[in-house]
């Protein structure tokens, strides 16, 4: 695959992961993660928030996913191969960086419950290993792609 293509497939995975990772984290914090946090944590005040400051920096918080599995399963893939097992190892090692350290962290301190890492960690896992299966898909079309160019011009 030359640079351009390899370049623009790049870019596409990046935007298919940004609407993908956005819809996901929209998901799993409505309909999961803010419901069971204001449960099980009512007497703070202000507790899972849904304001302007919060919103951009989920902006942030969705943009660092979005280029940290979109690169490092780029990567991998370069590296080991763009099998289904390759996938399964990014994503996974993208969601135990991020999201491990992330909901552990918050019920070390407190600040989880248990019930609330069984439906976040799961479905983050997902969501991560989804993402790096899209950049497979896309680094595969656009291989053929260039596979193709290449034996119609010879």
């Amino acid at each position: 695959m030359d640079k351009h293509t390899e370049r623009k497939a790049l870019l596409i995975a990046l935007a298919l992961n940004a609407v993908w990772i956005n819809a996901s984290e929209i998901f799993r914090y409505f309909v999961f993660v803010m419901p069971m946090m204001r449960e099980a944590f009512g007497m703070v005040p202000g507790i899972a928030p849904m304001d302007l400051p919060v919103f951009l920096l989920w902006g942030v918080w969705d943009t660092i996913l979005i280029c940290a599995v979109t690169g490092f399963g780029w990567l991998v893939f370069d590296r080991f191969g763009a099998g289904v097992r390759v996938a399964l190892f990014a994503g996974t090692a993208v969601w135990m960086s991020v999201f491990g350290i992330l909901w552990l962290g918050l019920w070390n301190m407190g600040l989880a419950t248990g019930a609330i890492l069984m439906v976040a960690l799961p479905l983050a896992w997902v969501e991560m290993v989804v993402a790096a299966l899209i950049v497979r898909w896309v680094r595969g079309r656009a291989g053929q792609g260039a596979a193709r160019s290449l034996s119609t011009s010879a």
